[in-house]
């Protein structure tokens, strides 16, 4: 099965590295896909463009085989939305299996997304969940649950589809907006992201107040 972790990665920063590695790890995984999007639909356009968002993902990602920066919706451009991306990666790779990495958050909105019985059809939903703060499901996600839900890797990993399995992840109190914030402010960033991350954006003063 095959992770897929969308995101504008704003910069791409050591919480997104840490939780990606942590499912793939739990759920042996083949690989996770990390997807910058080309445009927000609901929230605002990332501060820096996508080619430049791509370049600092695939050099967070140059020593981690199993990690992968796909560039398959700024290819195609447009508004981002997760079906279309799905239907793409089928068209793709047709035979494969894949799930969503999806944040607690983003689960409980799962239900005001482009079509998400489809969404289900097409891939199966690992929900990560901070040790501490596993939130009750949104009461709109109860048909979906009581559905699909895994109890465990295995019953999980034998799902082509519709499967919902939650797992905590480690939880780093990192923000692409704080790093923003931070290079806006002048002060250091490090330890953040990963180095070479920062090095592209100092090299290309990405994020400095104009």
């Amino acid at each position: 099965m095959i992770g897929i972790l969308g995101g504008a990665f704003d910069p791409v920063h050591h919480g997104h590295l840490r939780i990606a590695l942590d499912v793939l790890e739990t759920l042996n995984l083949r690989q996770v896909r990390m997807m910058p999007l080309y445009q927000a639909t609901h929230k605002a356009q990332p501060g820096a463009s996508a080619e430049h968002r791509l370049t600092m993902l695939r050099l967070a990602l140059r020593q981690q085989d199993q990690l992968l920066a796909d560039d398959g919706e700024i290819k195609r451009g447009g508004h981002s939305y997760m079906i279309d991306t799905l239907r793409w990666l089928h068209a793709e790779m047709p035979g494969q299996r894949f799930c969503l990495l999806l944040g607690g958050d983003a689960f409980n909105h799962f239900a005001a997304w482009r079509e998400p019985e489809s969404i289900l059809q097409l891939a199966n939903i690992v929900v990560m969940q901070r040790p501490d703060h596993a939130s009750p499901p949104h009461h709109s996600l109860k048909r979906w649950l009581e559905q699909g839900e895994c109890q465990d890797v295995d019953a999980f990993n034998q799902r082509s589809a519709g499967g919902i399995y939650c797992q905590p992840v480690t939880q780093l109190a990192i923000s692409s907006t704080q790093i923003r914030q931070c290079l806006q402010q002048g002060r250091q960033a490090d330890y953040l992201l990963p180095p070479q991350v920062l090095d592209y954006i100092h090299q290309h003063h990405l994020y400095a107040l104009s």
